[in-house]
């Protein structure tokens, strides 16, 4: 049995008993091998959904805008396996359009005072290994993309403090087109969003999953230590009532 990860969610308990009674149906689908990919939508709920559709809104908007993606805070990998078939959907050519995560894959690393109360060491860890899992399922969507042969993905395990820094290094020529900041807490997205604001450009996207979120308050924070709330307009979509985002003009 897998263990138990805690993670802040907002439905409540007639909800959570009905979703699991619907992960049962998933688990014990009839549908055969050869079609289950095919027909993941059958499982697929509304916030799913709502997700889904944000993340193509969002793509489009860098499609005129050159250089790379990059996901602080990669957890499952569900945002960055989106981007990759996106980018084979609408840009399919543009093996410049290079999708970069950083992740502990194990959990936060260090809570602030920032964060408040509710949320601890621990939160949002994910099982051992799961990057080298990732890692394959990300090699497979490589596979069903034009020009597979050249690596278009990259994977970056540690405190996002520091390799982000190193990252950039080796790497010097680096200008980021979307950045997406779900690190929830303050001290990574303060000192990324640092470091990141000498690599974007004009109509560059920066994304935040938490943003006015009461239960992270740190990620509110560090916006407004480092780039304000009133040189950018802060933007949302109609399709996900969390996150939000900038575009630098």
């Amino acid at each position: 049995m897998s263990k138990k990860i805690k993670v802040l969610i907002w439905s409540n308990e007639k909800e959570i008993d009905k979703r699991e009674d619907f992960i049962k149906y998933f688990k014990e689908s009839p549908i055969p091998d050869d079609e289950l990919l095919t027909n993941l939508w059958i499982y697929m709920n509304r916030q799913s959904l709502s997700r889904l559709l944000f993340m193509s809104e969002i793509y489009t908007k860098i499609i005129n805008t050159h250089w790379i993606i990059i996901e602080f805070w990669v957890r499952r990998g569900q945002n960055l396996c989106l981007f990759s078939s996106l980018r084979w959907i609408y840009e399919p050519f543009n093996y410049n359009r290079k999708i970069v995560g950083f992740d502990t894959f194990w959990w936060f690393p260090e809570i602030a005072k920032q964060d408040g109360e509710k949320i601890a060491i621990g939160n949002y860890s994910v099982s051992d290994n799961y990057d080298e899992y990732l890692e394959k399922i990300l090699e497979y969507h490589e596979t069903e993309s034009p020009i597979s042969h050249i690596k278009k993905y990259e994977l970056i395990k540690g405190d996002a403090t520091k390799t982000f820094e190193e990252y950039l290094d080796k790497n010097p020529h680096t200008i980021v087109a979307l950045a997406y900041f779900d690190f929830d807490i303050y001290i990574p997205t303060k000192v990324c969003l640092e470091k990141l604001m000498k690599r974007i450009t004009k109509w560059s996207i920066i994304v935040f999953d938490e943003l006015n979120c009461a239960e992270f308050p740190g990620e509110t924070l560090a916006v407004i230590e480092t780039i304000g709330l009133s040189r950018y307009a802060i933007k949302r979509s109609p399709l996900n009532p969390l996150i939000s985002y900038i575009i630098i003009d």
